[in-house]
């Protein structure tokens, strides 16, 4: 038995490619902001922030791509 997975209504659609621009912008403001400041400590939690904006939307991207 296979099952399809449900198609994205537009309201869908808008809601996730919005997100996928937040994340987008989350991504390269803390990258930025890791590389302006001087204290490696404070640049390191910046980069990891960064990061895991990146797995989100990386994660977003993998949603939209399987429900094509």
């Amino acid at each position: 038995m296979t099952t399809s997975m449900p198609e994205l209504t537009a309201k869908n659609l808008t809601i996730l490619n919005d997100q996928l621009g937040a994340e987008a912008l989350l991504v390269h403001k803390f990258a930025q902001a890791s590389q302006s400041v001087k204290d490696q400590a404070i640049s390191s939690q910046l980069s990891s922030i960064s990061a895991q904006h990146r797995k989100h939307y990386d994660t977003l991207l993998n949603y939209l791509n399987a429900h094509q």
